[in-house]
């Protein structure tokens, strides 16, 4: 790589492992003189209060430093830009919302300290080496030659003892190929990295927008006991790589897709290694993987790149394996009987939150994954990774618990908690069982994260429904369905533990469910594009219908006119959600399907609707209503609207335009186009059925 020598030798800079600069304080040594300044100002600037244990209070001399031995394909070199020196000066805190400049790297006192550790990693070691793991807990000996073992995985996994010496031939040349081709792949994807001019400033920002932003809306970490040198490094960028969504400038998005191919290339090549990692108060190996590939999918899966988001679709898989192999679903549930005494040492109580935490994270991230197969599988049009009804994981604890600031706080809410005995699979069994034998369930005892998890259950059912209703074995029917998703609405709008935003929340994910009850969204979708010539990249599956799809004629039925009810709810919540709630990861997927139930009707000649003042919702699932039975004089507005008696209704209600409502929408989606970049491909598309329903 001539060029990228020259440029080495022109800074000053070659790459070659050496770190001849080191710190006065704790004696690190470093590869560049802007890193160890950098690092210095650590050391000099004074103490801040964290809100959680801070990562810096880890030994410095207790983590061996990283294998010099380093192949030069790999390494990474900051621009120039980001390589001058200024003055010291105060840097105010807006920098958070600013793009980070030169300046601001050297002087901002960085909310993560480590960051700057991650950084210097990223920078110059080998991606495809002892990176992934965290420092301090690699189970690979930094005396290590990697030319004899960088592709090797240590751990029980494999016995190296017990593999012999490659002879050389074919088989070696083999080896050698396949050296080359992760090298090649290596070395583009840090190529990516290097391009996109990251700093530390930058990594700082997007984990505290991270766990600001993104955790407080999908609650699978737990930002009171995190502690930055005891995560996986794939887990830290992946984490990145969603706080990047919520940064203001527009190179973020670059960034941030560069660190996600960084994570998927460690996790690809060096999954067996991260497998074996054990935190220290985790139950078992590999929940951190789990948790890396959870967020590697959300990420992926909302991504405004088609190619990340294919491979996202690709491995959703994956999470729910390592979770099998490591027997995460099989760790016994943290015993109340382990609470510590009020009167225990503040020691013996802080090490049985963390303890409690590891368990509620491990948990947490398997149930994630529940979460995400459910959208997933219906954005790609394919049939749920797993069986939902068959999830034998019991509640998760309650948000305030998991939100407790220091172990009184979550003591003190521990104590005043109710014990449940309820597994998923428990609840969803219970919400089909006949009235007289159906168990009273307590609602009131469920999180917003725990009534998503029971919705994407019920979810996984409606996917299994037949289209045309006809019963299939084992699957309830879209009858019994409806009836399970009412007992769910009044346990949501009832519960006494939803905030406002986690009700509008839990509610619109409750209604996209409910319009898929009544037609598949994503197929409907398939048919406009497909009939009327218009690309999408939006919907898996292929873009054909049958001969018997005919959306005019659907769109004066009652099914369709439950589905519209269910569209316009959709509509109303996002405009009626804060903005810093305004971005949960359903969202777009439920925005779309409410567009293009929108568009069904404006094509079918129906742009004008009447629809009721106060929905019924009740009534919205009960049976099909037959015209004239009863007498229309008994009927609410929702029945009679739901009748399709329009002699009758006209007049009441409320007249709904709905190509007027299809370009309110079109807004919505460039809104939500800053936080999730597949709303662009949604803009898009809807764009052009503007232009074909008007």
């Amino acid at each position: 790589m001539p060029a990228e020598n020259a440029v080495r030798k022109s800074t000053g800079m070659d790459y070659t492992g050496s770190r001849p600069f080191t710190c006065k304080e704790c004696r690190r040594p470093f590869a560049r003189q802007d890193s160890l300044a950098r690092h210095e100002r650590l050391h000099t600037r004074r103490e801040v209060t964290y809100p959680s244990p801070p990562s810096s209070l880890v030994s410095q001399s207790s983590i061996p430093t990283i294998s010099t031995a380093i192949e030069a394909n790999y390494q990474v070199e900051t621009p120039k830009a980001h390589q001058g020196m200024v003055p010291e000066q105060c840097v105010s805190n807006t920098a958070l919302q600013t793009t980070p400049s030169s300046s601001a790297e050297l002087d901002f006192e960085l909310i993560w300290p480590d960051s700057e550790d991650l950084f210097e990693t990223l920078m110059s070691t080998d991606p495809t080496s002892q990176w992934q793991m965290p420092m301090g807990t690699l189970p690979i000996s930094t005396r290590t030659n990697l030319n004899n073992s960088i592709f090797g995985t240590p751990g029980p996994f494999h016995d190296k003892s017990s593999i012999g010496a490659i002879p050389i031939g074919e088989s070696h040349q083999a080896v050698h190929n396949v050296s080359e081709m992760v090298t090649s792949l290596s070395s583009t994807v840090t190529a990516a990295v290097e391009a996109t001019s990251l700093t530390s400033v930058f990594l700082d920002e997007c984990l505290h927008m991270f766990f600001v932003r993104f955790i407080p809306t999908f609650p699978v970490l737990h930002r009171s006991t995190f502690v930055f040198r005891e995560c996986t490094q794939p887990l830290l960028l992946n984490a990145m790589a969603i706080g990047s969504l919520y940064l203001g400038p527009k190179d973020s998005v670059a960034k941030g897709e560069a660190l996600w191919r960084l994570a998927h290339v460690a996790v690809a090549t060096s999954w067996e290694t991260l497998i074996t990692h054990r935190g220290a108060y985790d139950t078992c190996q590999g929940v951190q993987l789990v948790v890396t590939a959870l967020l590697a999918q959300i990420y992926g899966a909302l991504s405004k790149n088609r190619v990340i988001r294919t491979t996202s679709q690709a491995f959703h898989a994956l999470g729910f394996f390592w979770a099998r192999q490591c027997a995460i679903s099989d760790s016994e549930p943290y015993r109340m009987d382990n609470l510590p005494d009020q009167s225990a040492s503040d020691e013996e109580k802080d090490r049985a939150w963390k303890t409690w935490a590891a368990k509620e994270i491990q948990q947490r991230a398997l149930l994630g994954h529940y979460v995400l197969d459910g959208l997933i599988s219906r954005m790609s049009g394919e049939t749920p990774s797993v069986r939902h009804a068959a999830n034998q994981l019991g509640l998760p604890s309650s948000e305030a618990i998991f939100e407790a600031r220091n172990a009184n706080e979550w003591l003190n809410h521990m104590r005043s908690q109710e014990p449940t005995q309820y597994s998923f699979r428990n609840i969803i069994r219970s919400l089909f069982l006949p009235s007289s034998q159906n168990p009273a369930i307590n609602f009131h005892a469920f999180s917003a994260f725990s009534f998503r998890v029971v919705l994407e259950g019920l979810q996984s059912l409606v996917s299994d429904c037949d289209t045309e209703d006809v019963a299939t074995i084992g699957v309830p029917t879209k009858i019994e369905l409806r009836q399970a998703l009412g007992q769910v609405y009044e346990g949501i709008s009832t519960s006494p533990n939803l905030s406002n935003s986690e009700r509008l929340e839990a509610l619109l994910r409750w209604h996209t469910i409910c319009l898929d009850a009544c037609k598949d969204t994503s197929l409907l979708c398939r048919s406009i594009c497909s009939r009327y010539g218009i690309v999408q990249h939006v919907c898996g599956g292929k873009d054909t219908i049958k001969p018997e799809q005919d959306l005019i004629s659907w769109a004066n039925t009652q099914e369709a006119r439950r589905a519209l009810l269910h569209a316009i709810a959709i509509q109303e919540i996002v405009e009626q959600l804060p903005r810093g709630r305004a971005h949960v990861i359903h969202i777009p997927n439920s925005l779309f399907a409410s567009a293009t139930v929108y568009c069904v009707f404006s094509l079918a000649g129906l742009g004008a609707v009447n629809v009721p003042n106060i929905v019924e919702w009740q009534a919205v699932l009960a049976r099909i209503y037959e015209p004239g039975i009863p007498s229309t004089h008994s009927l609410s507005e929702t029945q009679l609207y739901l009748q399709g008696e329009a002699s009758v209704f006209r007049g009441l209600g409320t007249t709904k335009n709905l190509l007027y409502e299809l370009n309110s929408m079109q807004k919505l989606f460039k809104c939500l186009c800053s936080q999730w970049g597949i709303a662009f491909d949604m803009e898009d598309v809807l764009d052009q059925w503007n232009t074909l329903c008007h």
